[in-house]
C-alpha cells in the first residue's frame, strides 16, 4: 500500500487529497478543503498566495500530524498561466495576479503590433487569449513593473508552491507549455519571442517533465506538518494535464472535456498541429504527460454559473449547485442561447447575460433555473461546435466524449452534451485532477509503469456514468441558432 498527497488548487477552491494505491486500485480521500478567494486592491486583482500556502501546509499537517500517514510523495497542481516572480535572494518580488485582471485588456493587439499573430502561433502553437502569460508579462513591461525588473526567476503557480516546499526552483513542462512562450516543436522556451518583446530571458528557468523528483520537504515545512523528508514531485502540475492523465479511455476515437470553472476540450496527439487551419480555429498545443500533445480549446465553463450564484448570494439568496441543476432540468428548453466565451470578467453575471441576450434581439432568461439551463444548453452547443472543428483538423471520427472533473457530476449537463453532439458521454472521474496528480507521482516513483497502466487503474477504481444520446429536431434548430451568434 502506497500513499501520495495531491495538492489540487482550482480557481474556486483547493484541496489536499490523499491517494492510496493498493493492488492496482486507487482510493481518494479529501483531507483538507479551503476557499481560493482572490483579493482586489487598488493595483489590481491578486491571488491570496501566502494564504494559499498556509492552507497547503494545513493539508500536509492533516496527513502527517493528524493521520500519521507514511507519504511516499507530494505533488502540487494548479490552474495555468499565472505566476510569481522571485528575486535573486529567493523572495517574492511580484505577487501573482489573477488572469482576469483588467491589465490584460487590449494586450493581444499591443503584442501583435510588435510580433505578428502568425509568428507567435508558429513559435508556440498556443490559443490566443489575453490572459496568457505572454500577455501578462508584456503588460508588466509596458507598465514599468519594478517586480519584472527585479526578477531572477519566473515560477508558475505550482512551481512557486513547490519551491516553497522544497527550496528548488524549476519550471514543470505541462504548466510551461500553457504560457505562449514555449516551443512544442523544438521543445524549449521560445526565447526569440521573448527577446523581440523586450522581455528578460534570464527569468526563464530549467524545464522538467512531469514525474520529476524535485527534492524532499524543507525541514521547517516537514516539522510543522509532522512529516519526515517526504519527496516532492513535479507532477503534471497544470490541472488540465493532470485531469487528462486520468481519463479512463482506450484507443484514439475519443475526446475529453475537463469540466469545471473552465471547460478544456481536446484530443491527445503525438505531434503538435501548427498550421493555418489550427490558427484560424484558435486551437492550442499544450504538453501532457509523456510528451503527448493536448490539442484543445479553452472554453468558458461553469464559471458563468459560479458567477451567477455569487451574484444571487450577494442579493440575499443562496442556491446550491444541486438546487440550480434541478431547477434547470425543470425550466423550459432553449429560451435563450448565448456564446459562453463572451463573458471573461467577473461581476454582475446575471445582468450581463440578460443584457447580452437582449442586445441581440433574443429572449432573456428570468429565473435562476432559466439562467442555469441557458448556460448548460449553450455549453453543450459550444462543445458540439468544437467537436466538429477537432474532427475537421485531425481527420478523426470522435465517437466518445469523456467528461472528467467536477462538472462530470452534473447529470443534466452531461445528458445535454450527449443530446447536442449525438455522441456517447462517459462521465468521471469527478476527482480527475487529484487522481492524475497522484498517478503521475506514482509513475515518477516507479510504482506504476506508464500512462496506460495509470488509466487502467482509473477504470478499475473510480465510478463512471454512461449517457446515451437522444438527438432531436429541437437540438438541431438550437445549433443552427448558435452558429449564427457572433464569435466571442
Amino acid at each position: 500500500m502506497t500513499y501520495y498527497l495531491a495538492i489540487d488548487l482550482g480557481a474556486e477552491s483547493g484541496r489536499a487529497i490523499l491517494g492510496t494505491l493498493d493492488n492496482g486500485r486507487l482510493q481518494l480521500e479529501e483531507l483538507h478543503r479551503f476557499l481560493n478567494t482572490p483579493v482586489r486592491i487598488p493595483s489590481g486583482l491578486y491571488w491570496d498566495t501566502f494564504r494559499l500556502f498556509h492552507e497547503i501546509q494545513q493539508g500536509l499537517a492533516a496527513a502527517g500530524r493528524d493521520r500519521k500517514v507514511p507519504l511516499s510523495g507530494i505533488g502540487v497542481d494548479t490552474w495555468g498561466v499565472d505566476f510569481g516572480l522571485v528575486g535573486h535572494d529567493g523572495s517574492l518580488v511580484a505577487n501573482p495576479m489573477h488572469y482576469r485582471d483588467s491589465r490584460n485588456d487590449g494586450m493581444l493587439e499591443k503584442t501583435f503590433a510588435v510580433v505578428p499573430r502568425e509568428e507567435i502561433f508558429a513559435q508556440t502553437g498556443v490559443q490566443f487569449m489575453q490572459l496568457n502569460t505572454l500577455c501578462q508579462l508584456y503588460a508588466m513591461k509596458l507598465g514599468g513593473s519594478p517586480g519584472l525588473e527585479a526578477a531572477s526567476r519566473l515560477l508558475f503557480m505550482p512551481d512557486l508552491f513547490s519551491y516553497w516546499l522544497t527550496g528548488v526552483q524549476r519550471n514543470e513542462l505541462t504548466e510551461a507549455s500553457t504560457s505562449q512562450f514555449y516551443n512544442p516543436v523544438q521543445k524549449r522556451w521560445a526565447t526569440e519571442l521573448f527577446e523581440t518583446l523586450g522581455l528578460p530571458v534570464s527569468i526563464l528557468g530549467e524545464i522538467v517533465p512531469p514525474g520529476t523528483l524535485l527534492g524532499p520537504l524543507l525541514p521547517h515545512v516537514a516539522e510543522h506538518a509532522g512529516l519526515g523528508p517526504v519527496p516532492v514531485y513535479a507532477t503534471a502540475s497544470h490541472d488540465t494535464a493532470a485531469a487528462v492523465a486520468s481519463v479512463p479511455a482506450e484507443g484514439e476515437d475519443w475526446v475529453y472535456i475537463s469540466s469545471g470553472t473552465w471547460s478544456l476540450m481536446g484530443v491527445e496527439l503525438v505531434e503538435p498541429v501548427i498550421n493555418e487551419r489550427s490558427l484560424a480555429l484558435n486551437f492550442t498545443n499544450e504538453i501532457g504527460f509523456g510528451g503527448r500533445i493536448r490539442f484543445l480549446k479553452n472554453i468558458a465553463g461553469l464559471w458563468l454559473l459560479q458567477e451567477c450564484r455569487r451574484a444571487w448570494v450577494q442579493e440575499g439568496t443562496e442556491y446550491s449547485y444541486d438546487d440550480l441543476t434541478k431547477m434547470a432540468s425543470e425550466a423550459a428548453p432553449f429560451k435563450a442561447i448565448l456564446h459562453p466565451d463572451a463573458f471573461l470578467h467577473p461581476g454582475g453575471m446575471p445582468e450581463r447575460i440578460a443584457s447580452w441576450c437582449r442586445s441581440r434581439g433574443g429572449s432573456v432568461p428570468e429565473t435562476p433555473g432559466e439562467f442555469a439551463r441557458t448556460i448548460f444548453e449553450s455549453l453543450a452547443l459550444r462543445y458540439r461546435q468544437v467537436l466538429e472543428s477537432l474532427e475537421s483538423v485531425t481527420g478523426r471520427r470522435l465517437k466518445v466524449i469523456h467528461i472528467v472533473g467536477g462538472g462530470s457530476r452534473n447529470r443534466v449537463l452531461n445528458q445535454f452534451v450527449a443530446d447536442a453532439t449525438g455522441r456517447i458521454v462517459v462521465a468521471g472521474p469527478a476527482e480527475a485532477t487529484a487522481a492524475g496528480n497522484v498517478l503521475v507521482q506514482a509513475i515518477g516513483s516507479g510504482v506504476l509503469k506508464d500512462l496506460a497502466e495509470a488509466r487502467a487503474v482509473v477504470r478499475r477504481s473510480l465510478p463512471l456514468s454512461l449517457y446515451e444520446p437522444r438527438p432531436s429536431e429541437a437540438w438541431e434548430k438550437a445549433y443552427e441558432r448558435f452558429l449564427k451568434l457572433p464569435a466571442a
